[in-house]
């Protein structure tokens, strides 16, 4: 018997998530993979999960969907408790993961058509939606092409058409545009927002920072499977001093630290973080600071490779919270405030 599509269930929130955990054993090694996040999504929005590999994003989207038990604590999408009702959950979100689903010998018409029966859709409605979802998308022109064929710009657009197929209250997108060239994660972006102006809630994970930054209403900053800060973009960004000067020292191992200590005796350095070969400063007038960090430095003999001034990114709030960038996985090294 053919079951009607599922409607959406009105919510406060689309996600509630209270003291996730998740460990795995490997090796007679116990490692806290996701260490009690907790954090909500409000319907509509473009909800992202931003921190390097290996931070915890993608085991924390996997429990979500249901992919992976939660060792610990609670999590509701769509106003029903994923742990208890793991079979409600899944008819009301839709999935993209990193690799996709699509079968590479069928059309994208086939792939759709398979995707909306096994959720139920009856033919009427796929006669419908399939259409639909080829002109949303933008994958009319090779629609009845094998998906072997399609180029990974199309191949990913195919993944989000199967993950909204159904119509979910919920799309969890993990690392969406990985691989893409710009013009098609571009592209890509802009059907991402078109989709929560039609009302869908939107959970992505990316180490991408331009993608959080044009993408996201609210982020979460993850590192080592806990959660670092969180707030709109332009809030997380007003955290740090309004301009990040980057340093390259001639000598970094012998002058860092002679550096380090010069620049912190000024007036106008409000901090200083080591990142590799690169001192960063965070100050609150670039232009005013310059003449000031440049006595500094010349006054104790270290020398400059290259100077320069940026407007506060997301990577300065995460070198900012733990002591590395968000494109370093390993360990903080000194200078930074880990928590």
């Amino acid at each position: 018997m053919t079951r009607a599509p599922i409607k959406a269930t009105v919510t406060t929130t689309a996600i509630e998530v209270d003291g996730l955990i998740k460990s795995f054993t490997a090796r007679g090694r116990t490692v806290e993979a996701v260490a009690g996040l907790s954090f909500h999504v409000a319907p509509g929005e473009i909800f992202g999960l931003l921190g390097p590999n290996g931070a915890g994003k993608t085991t924390t989207m996997r429990m979500l969907t249901t992919l992976l038990p939660i060792d610990a604590g609670s999590a509701v999408v769509a106003g029903i408790d994923v742990a208890k009702n793991p079979r409600q959950v899944r008819q009301r979100l839709g999935y993209v993961s990193q690799l996709g689903g699509a079968d590479n010998l069928a059309s994208g018409r086939e792939n759709l058509a398979l995707q909306g029966a096994l959720y139920g859709m009856g033919r009427r409605d796929l006669d419908r939606r399939v259409p639909e979802l080829l002109e949303l998308l933008d994958l009319g022109e090779f629609a009845d092409r094998r998906v072997m064929t399609y180029s990974g710009g199309q191949r990913r657009r195919l993944d989000v058409a199967l993950g909204i197929v159904h119509r979910p209250e919920v799309l969890f997108l993990d690392e969406p545009s990985t691989g893409l060239d710009p013009q098609n994660r571009a592209n890509l972006w802009d059907h991402i927002r078109g989709l929560a102006e039609g009302g869908t809630t939107a959970v992505l994970t990316t180490h991408y920072l331009d993608e959080a930054d044009a993408l996201c209403d609210r982020i979460v900053i993850v590192d080592h499977g806990r959660i670092v800060t969180e707030g709109t973009p332009e809030e997380l960004k007003r955290k740090v001093a309004g301009v990040t000067v980057s340093i390259t020292l001639a000598e970094a191992q012998r002058d860092e630290p002679r550096a380090r200590t010069a620049l912190e005796a000024t007036s106008c350095v409000l901090d200083v973080t080591a990142d590799g070969d690169v001192l960063r400063l965070h100050v609150a007038d670039g232009s005013a600071a310059l003449p000031e960090v440049l006595r500094a430095l010349d006054g104790v003999g270290v020398g400059v490779v290259s100077l320069t001034l940026a407007e506060a990114s997301l990577d300065d709030v995460f070198l900012a919270e733990t002591g590395r960038s968000l494109r370093d996985g390993g360990p903080a090294p000194t200078g930074g405030r880990h928590r």
